[in-house]
C-alpha cells in the first residue's frame, strides 16, 4: 500500500469568501479533529485528497497530514463534493492513535459466479454492501471480499460466515444477510388467470374476482466549515 503525505496550511479565517479564494488557487478548506485537542482549520489540495479516495483503501486510507513541519497521522472523517461536477469542496480529518481502535465502514466486494446463477437460473441479490467494523488503524481492511461461487438457488450468506480474523470485529448482528441467490422476480410473481366472461360469471353466481397483490418496488439505498453528514464520508469514531 502506498504511503500518502498531504501538505496542509493552517488558516485563521473562514466563510464563503475565504473558501472561494482558496479554491481559486487550487486549495480547499478543511478541519483536523482529534480527541482531547482543539480543532484546527487547514487548507489542502483537492488533488491530493482525490488521489487518496481513488486508492485501494479509499476513504479508509491512513495517511500523514503535514502541517507546520510536523506530521499527524489522520484518516478522512468527512468530505463534500460539488453536486453537478463532483469536485471536492471541503475535507475534514480525524487524527488517530495507532494503538487505539477505530470504528469504520468497509465496503464488501463479491467474488465468483454462484452455482444458483450459472446452473439454476437465479440472480444475485446483494443486500448488505458495507459493514461497520472495529479495529486498530493499521488493521483496517481495504475491502471485505466474499466468495459466493458456492451459493445455490434460494441460499444465502450471512455475517456469521465471514472469516476476518481476530484483528477485525464486525459490529453487525451474525444473522444479517449479505447476499443471496433468488428466483428472478418475473418468475416468482403469480400470473393472473383469465377473467370469466359475463355469461359464465352469471351462471356461477357472479363470484367475486380474485385480487392479486403486488409488492412495492425496492429502492436502493453547503456549509463551508462543517459539511452535512451524508455528503461524503460517514464519521469515524475512535473507540475508547
Amino acid at each position: 500500500m502506498p504511503e500518502f503525505v498531504v501538505p496542509a496550511e493552517s488558516r485563521n479565517e473562514s466563510g464563503k469568501n475565504v473558501s472561494r479564494r482558496l479554491r481559486s488557487r487550487g486549495m480547499i478548506p478543511g478541519v483536523v479533529y482529534a480527541a482531547g485537542k482543539d480543532a484546527v482549520a487547514v487548507a489542502v489540495s483537492p488533488l491530493a485528497i482525490g488521489a487518496i479516495l481513488k486508492s485501494a483503501s479509499g476513504e479508509n486510507t491512513l495517511f500523514d497530514l503535514e502541517l507546520a513541519g510536523q506530521r499527524r497521522k489522520v484518516i478522512l472523517k468527512e468530505f463534500q463534493r460539488e453536486p453537478l461536477r463532483g469536485k471536492l469542496l471541503h475535507a475534514d480529518f480525524y487524527e488517530v492513535a495507532l494503538d487505539k481502535a477505530l470504528q469504520v465502514k468497509v465496503h464488501i466486494e463479491l467474488s465468483g459466479t454462484p452455482v444458483g446463477v450459472k446452473v439454476q437460473g437465479g440472480i444475485v441479490d446483494f443486500v448488505t454492501r458495507e459493514l461497520e467494523v472495529v479495529c486498530l488503524p493499521a488493521d483496517i481492511p481495504e475491502k471485505i471480499t466474499v466468495d459466493i461461487s458456492h451459493l445455490e438457488l434460494n441460499k444465502h450468506l450471512r455475517v456469521s460466515e465471514l472469516k476476518l480474523g481476530d484483528k477485525v470485529k464486525v459490529l453487525a448482528e451474525p444473522e444479517v444477510v449479505i447476499v443471496h441467490v433468488v428466483v428472478p422476480r418475473a418468475e416468482a410473481e403469480p400470473t393472473a388467470e383469465a377473467a370469466p366472461v359475463e355469461g359464465a360469471a352469471a351462471e356461477a353466481g357472479a363470484a367475486e374476482p380474485e385480487v392479486i397483490k403486488k409488492g412495492k418496488a425496492e429502492t436502493e439505498g453547503a456549509a463551508e466549515e462543517k459539511p452535512e453528514k451524508g455528503g461524503g464520508k460517514a464519521e469515524k469514531k475512535e473507540k475508547k
